[in-house]
């Protein structure tokens, strides 16, 4: 039998170059993420995956070089991030509100390569950004935010929406070109429940598309949902899709979404540091390596130490309990698999990439930035 083959794929040969905690990412479950986004979904061209999860430079020039020309983000940082490689067409999925206009307006004049587009979903905010955009001589194509059940932002499909669309029609310095309908609150694990929620979500949004139409607009472009409603979406001949979990995965969704058989590619390595008992032990994956916005035990699972028991976590610490007679000694490695990865790698300055079980390279987190240069 091959050695190598009875080796778990997490191991790093030269870990001990790594300091700890530290954001893992496995270059081959990348490429491997990537090819079965692709493969899920008839047309290339229908697919803006979203860079929060990743935010990294050599992550989104993985998914260009497979062919994926469209991205959405979700900062004015994210988007210069893909500026920065020449991505062809980047949605900021958020209403740029005061100097985040301005900043909108610099990366369009800074990076004519990419088209850029952003989130409207009130008068007076599109008609600020139409202000900003007139003045410095530019055409920002906009979105129309619409609330499909999330209640944070969005207007309600119907004759309201049509209303701001026709108004974003009549100011100068935008262009209306589509909806935005993003339905992260649907994640119910039975996917036929979920498949049903989401359909139902999506109704009022194809009603409005065809009201638009019937006023005399171009059929607008409809960018929707995200990682849970994605495989109910690709069916739609004419929408865009914007997963975004699954080029890393993690453990929330490898539990919640059974049916898609994307792999984990990031992981947090950890150390244990002290053992404060027979039956405790403590390691440094505290509050800034690992989101800890979900209750104590959906926040990191370690794969190779499963029977571990988060006990107790503080900013720098992380104690778990082991049992009697656990194997477990000062300086071992823990690998972690996040219950959410997207806010846990924007903890992280850079990532160490592996390759055939040794670091190949280290890439900076850079979209964490609040800002680049813009």
């Amino acid at each position: 039998m091959n050695k190598e083959a009875i080796i778990p794929w997490y191991t790093i040969h030269d870990v001990d170059q790594i300091d700890s905690p530290a954001l893992i990412l496995y270059h081959d479950r990348l490429q491997e993420n990537i090819v079965v986004l692709i493969s899920m979904i008839d047309n290339i061209h229908r697919l803006r995956p979203h860079v929060k999860t990743h935010k990294i430079k050599e992550v989104a020039l993985m998914m260009m070089e497979a062919g994926i020309q469209k991205f959405k983000c979700a900062t004015i940082a994210e988007a210069e991030m893909m500026a920065m490689i020449q991505a062809p067409d980047v949605l900021l999925a958020y209403q740029p509100i005061g100097p985040k206009a301005y900043r909108l307006v610099s990366l369009v004049q800074k990076y004519p390569r990419t088209r850029f587009s952003c989130l409207v979903d009130e008068n007076m905010a599109a008609q600020s950004l139409s202000e900003v955009a007139h003045l410095a001589g530019q055409v920002i194509s906009v979105y129309i935010d619409l609330n499909v059940g999330m209640n944070r932002t969005g207007i309600l499909p119907g004759e309201q929406a049509v209303q701001l669309y026709d108004w974003c029609a009549r100011l100068p310095g935008i262009q209306p070109i589509g909806l935005h309908a993003y339905d992260g609150h649907i994640t119910n694990t039975d996917f036929e429940t979920r498949e049903t929620q989401c359909n139902a979500s999506f109704a009022p949004v194809q009603i409005l598309s065809e009201m638009l139409i019937n006023k005399g607009f171009e059929d607008p472009i409809m960018v929707v949902g995200g990682s849970a409603s994605f495989p109910i979406h690709l069916k739609r001949e004419k929408v865009e899709c914007s997963p975004g979990t699954f080029i890393y995965w993690d453990a929330g969704y490898q539990h919640l979404l059974p049916e898609q058989t994307f792999q984990p590619a990031a992981l947090v390595m950890s150390r244990i540091i002290s053992l404060p008992d027979k039956k405790t032990i403590c390691t440094d994956l505290g509050h800034k390596s690992v989101a800890a916005e979900n209750s104590l035990d959906k926040r990191v699972v370690f794969i190779n130490a499963p029977e571990l028991k988060l006990i107790s976590q503080s900013e720098e610490h992380l104690t778990v309990e082991a049992g009697e007679n656990h194997p477990y000694q000062v300086g071992g490695v823990l690998y972690g698999l996040p219950f959410h990865i997207c806010p846990t790698s924007a903890l992280y300055e850079k990532a160490f990439v592996i390759k055939n079980k040794k670091i190949i390279s280290e890439w900076k987190v850079i979209g964490r930035d609040r800002k680049l240069f813009i």
